[in-house]
Formats: C-alpha cells, sequence, structure tokens
C-alpha cells in the first residue's frame, strides 16, 4: 500500500473558533479539543478512515449540524480525500452528509482555515421526534483516499483559499 497522506489536528485556536461558531452554548472547547482522536482504520482490510465525534452532537430529524472535526489531511498531489457517513447511521437512522460526498483536495491543507475538515450531516428519518446521538469519540463519518488523474490539456492554476466552493473563487 502506497502511504499518501497524513492526519493532524488543526490548532487550539482554529478548532475553538469553529467550534463556537457552531456550537455557542457548548461551554467551550480547550477539553475538546485535547480528546480529539485522529482518523483510523478500524480493520487493516478496511479502506475508510473513520472520523470520530469531538463532543456529544445530537443531531434531531430535519435538522442539520457542521461538525468541526479538529482534523486537516496534509494529502501527495495526484490524490482526494472522499468523505461518506458511516454507513450504519445512513442505514439505522437515514443521516447523510449534506453535499452528499466530501471532497478535500490535497491543497486544501494550506487554505487559511488550516485546511480543517468540517462535515455537515442531516438526518430525514421516518418517523416523527427522532434524534441520533453522535457520543463523543464515536465514529459518524469515514474518509477514503482515491488517486485521480487530469487531462492532457489541463492548466488550472487557481490558488484556494478557503473551505467550501473555494476552489472556483480565485484564478490566477
Amino acid at each position: 500500500m502506497k502511504r499518501i497522506a497524513e492526519f493532524q489536528k488543526v490548532s487550539r485556536e482554529q478548532f475553538t473558533e469553529a467550534w463556537l461558531k457552531n456550537f455557542p452554548l457548548s461551554g467551550g472547547a480547550d477539553g475538546i479539543y485535547d480528546s480529539i482522536k485522529l482518523p483510523q482504520r478500524a480493520t487493516s482490510g478496511s479502506a475508510g478512515y473513520d472520523f470520530y465525534a469531538p463532543a456529544d452532537i445530537v443531531l434531531k430529524k430535519g435538522e442539520s449540524v457542521l461538525i468541526p472535526t479538529g482534523i486537516r489531511a496534509k494529502i501527495s498531489d495526484g490524490w482526494v480525500l472522499k468523505i461518506y457517513p458511516r454507513s450504519g447511521l445512513g442505514f439505522k437512522h437515514r443521516v447523510q452528509l449534506d453535499n452528499t460526498v466530501g471532497i478535500i483536495d490535497s491543497d486544501y491543507y494550506n487554505s487559511s482555515n488550516e485546511g480543517h475538515i468540517m462535515i455537515k450531516l442531516s438526518c430525514t428519518a421516518h418517523d416523527d421526534g427522532h434524534r441520533v446521538l453522535l457520543e463523543a469519540g464515536s465514529g459518524f463519518a469515514q474518509g477514503i483516499f482515491i488517486e485521480f488523474g487530469i487531462t492532457e490539456d489541463d492548466c488550472a492554476g487557481g490558488v484556494r483559499d478557503g473551505g467550501f466552493g473555494s476552489t472556483s473563487a480565485k484564478q490566477k
């Protein structure tokens, strides 16, 4: 197997800012930051690296939640990290990513937000009043590294500086 990436934590400051923006009533982020787990594969045959909830998070039917993971990925050129929900959450509770599949490009690592991977989930459960508890430290998403190619006439020259939708924002 090729080793093409490395997971790291974002800075405490970056995580705290993102956490408090999305969970302002949580009472702070210091203890949460210290308990962030880097993504891991569960078995040697697993393709996906599990992303773990940094704290207890409740997801109610019909609601979305943006989860700052505290994680960034340093990825070799020619590779991308694709983020999916854990299959059990989708099957049991109809939890899904709001953007269906998250795409983390190799140049995202150098963004002004330190390449902080944020995962937005929604719950579309069948029954009313349904809620899902993502317990701190439990896997809620998985990332799979995929190699990709480019066209013979490719001449991309854009510069990334941000998250969602930022690749088309700035062209050289």
